[in-house]
């Protein structure tokens, strides 16, 4: 049977070729993005199978009317996919309050508004898939992306505990951590020209450069092998809760979760003398 998928930043990126890739195999697609414009090949290809919807997914009543509006022109929402989101490039001395403001308020926040506005639907029916974009930056911090990573360590967590939450409901939740994707170039996207850049100080300049040069030397990914990949993920009957895609930071991870445990195992001591001797009943 097909499915029923309600998809934000659906006008590029992976987003757009998630989108495709549902419509190609006879999916239906609520298509939610800031400029329905930017849909219009969608609709020429594949008619009422499309279901354009112009959101911005900081607006609160905006994400609950158009969610409710596509379980109304559908019937039913199988597939959530929270995919609408941007980098905030700068050093945390850099940032701006408002530029971390606006980072979470549309990463994360935007996230939560579409889950709380699908939820009641996918639980009337008792089955229902959410997807949420994290990203490589939401398993470890790299300079530059504070906020970033902030506001994806944050959605991490929000879904953790989601998918604890709603597995008696028979809804299915799964966070996809991409690596670098090509852009239409076939390059490896370059954070510092493609994200919302703070207002820089010199004194970072030359790590700026340094970062720069590393992500172009990162492999790129394909975004229509990411599509096909999430399909997969969408029609299993145990999807993971997790799941990298792309191969460029698998190592790094690694790494990164072994110097975490090593670091907690090494401090056990300290851990032991902060937990103290004080009975419980005595506090």
């Amino acid at each position: 049977m097909s499915k029923v998928w309600f998809v934000t930043g659906s006008s590029r990126g992976l987003g757009r070729n998630f989108v495709e890739a549902a419509l190609s195999r006879g999916d239906k697609v609520a298509a939610a993005a800031r400029s329905t414009a930017s849909l219009d090949e969608l609709i020429a290809a594949y008619g009422e199978a499309v279901l354009p919807l112009e959101l911005d997914v900081t607006d609160t009543a905006a994400v609950f009317a158009s969610v409710k509006q596509a379980k109304e022109h559908f019937g039913r929402l199988d597939v959530i996919v929270n995919n609408a989101g941007y980098a905030q490039v700068g050093a945390v001395e850099e940032l701006a309050g408002q530029d971390l403001r606006d980072q979470l308020e549309t990463n994360l926040f935007g996230a939560l508004w579409v889950i709380q506005a699908a939820l009641p639907y996918l639980r009337e029916q008792g089955a229902g898939h959410i997807i949420q974009l994290s990203s490589a930056a939401g398993l470890m911090a790299m300079p530059l992306s504070g906020a970033y990573s902030a506001s994806k360590w944050a959605l991490e967590a929000l879904n953790e505990s989601l998918a604890q939450e709603v597995a008696d409901f028979g809804i299915k939740v799964t966070v996809i951590e991409p690596g670098g994707f090509a852009t239409r170039s076939g390059k490896n996207p370059d954070p510092l020209a493609n994200g919302h850049l703070a207002e820089p100080n010199p004194i970072y300049d030359a790590l700026r450069r340094r970062i720069a040069a590393y992500a172009g030397k990162q492999p790129a990914g394909d975004p229509a092998a990411a599509a096909q990949a999430l399909l997969k993920i969408v029609d299993s009957d145990n999807p993971p809760l997790r799941v990298l895609f792309g191969q460029g930071f698998y190592p790094m991870l690694q790494q990164v979760y072994a110097d975490r445990l090593k670091t907690w195992a090494d401090w056990q001591d300290l851990s032991a003398e902060a937990h103290g001797t004080l009975d419980r009943e005595n506090r």
